[in-house]
């Protein structure tokens, strides 16, 4: 499925929590392990997240149109939010449960055949959530990195609920299966809120990456080795989408269509390193020193090369003269 869709992967995520769903709820009812319930419950969050992934996916796939002019890609953030949210409530239906154990403690029953289900259950979601993750990162989806994140996160909590009622099995202390019940429920609600804190840097306009920003900057050292200036950079990504703004500061005496030519090989070249981009550049003269204070960016350090580059305009027109 490596050419599939965004939303074919949800599909998948879909199937996957269906027949986890199945298989932990089958090890608990065989079992009568809390730590199973919890395991299971969590399984129907992943089924809850992955269909609101799929309706996100869909939405944000919508190209622009009069009322969206940027497109609908921030769709996807609304889903990490909710699902964090889900997870969250999860946390505390397997609080309650485990605390209701903890007080009436229950002997487990059937605990090979139930925790061989889980077995099973743990390695789909493991193999489904990897997929998830590669094809996440290699189409830039946050909520597929979301769902993945969490269906990886579902293994170890399946692994540490082995752990736990193979103790309560060998040791029988019955106060061992709502205990990994109540440490579930705190990682469940950790991943939650990390969800919930990656949705606000998304619905902020949080900045690229360094390491995407490093690469625009590389791709302008040619051009400010050439005298050509540029301030005002600002970035933001929007799911998939990358949005990247900057101020091109040129001789004033170029030709407008020199500069435009200008301006179009840094947005192809941008575009080029990082797909999926868009760019937006404004051409200014750099002998102008409002070109450098404009809109308050930088004010201080604007107005310092400000000077300077009026300064070294003066001699070079100077030399001109002679």
């Amino acid at each position: 499925m490596h050419s599939g869709t965004p939303r074919s992967y949800a599909l998948l995520s879909i199937a996957a929590a269906i027949t986890t769903i199945g298989l932990k709820a089958g090890a608990y009812l065989l079992t009568g392990s809390v730590g199973l319930f919890s395991d299971a419950t969590e399984s129907l969050v992943n089924l809850l997240a992955a269909l609101i992934a799929l309706w996100a996916l869909t939405l944000a796939a919508r190209p622009p149109d009069e009322e969206h002019s940027f497109g609908h890609s921030k769709a996807e953030y609304f889903a990490s939010g909710l699902e964090g949210a889900l997870v969250i409530l999860a946390a505390a239906s397997i609080a309650v449960a485990a605390w209701q154990r903890l007080q009436h403690p229950q002997p487990l029953e059937s605990v090979g055949v139930g925790l061989g289900i889980a077995v099973v259950a743990a390695t789909l979601n493991g193999g489904v959530g990897w997929t998830l993750l590669r094809t996440g990162r290699r189409l830039r989806s946050v909520t597929l990195e979301a769902d993945a994140r969490h269906l990886l996160t579902d293994v170890w909590t399946t692994g540490g609920v082995v752990v736990a009622v193979l103790l309560v099995e060998w040791t029988g202390w019955l106060i061992l299966d709502p205990l990994i019940g109540f440490a579930v429920a705190i990682n469940i609600v950790w991943i939650g809120l990390r969800l919930l804190r990656e949705t606000g840097y998304g619905l902020l306009d949080s900045a690229l990456p360094m390491e995407e920003q490093h690469i625009i900057g590389r791709i302008l050292e040619p051009y400010a080795e050439q005298g050509i200036l540029f301030h005002a950079l600002r970035t933001r990504q929007s799911g998939p989408r990358r949005f990247v703004s900057l101020h091109v500061l040129v001789p004033g005496e170029w030709t407008v269509q020199h500069g435009h030519d200008v301006c179009e090989a840094i947005e192809l070249a941008i575009s080029q390193a990082l797909p999926e981009s868009n760019i937006l550049t404004h051409l200014e003269p750099l002998e102008d020193p409002s070109a450098f204070a404009d809109q308050g960016l930088d004010r201080e350090t604007n107005k310092a090369r400000a000077s300077a580059t009026v300064e070294a305009a003066d001699d070079s027109l100077s030399l001109k003269n002679n």
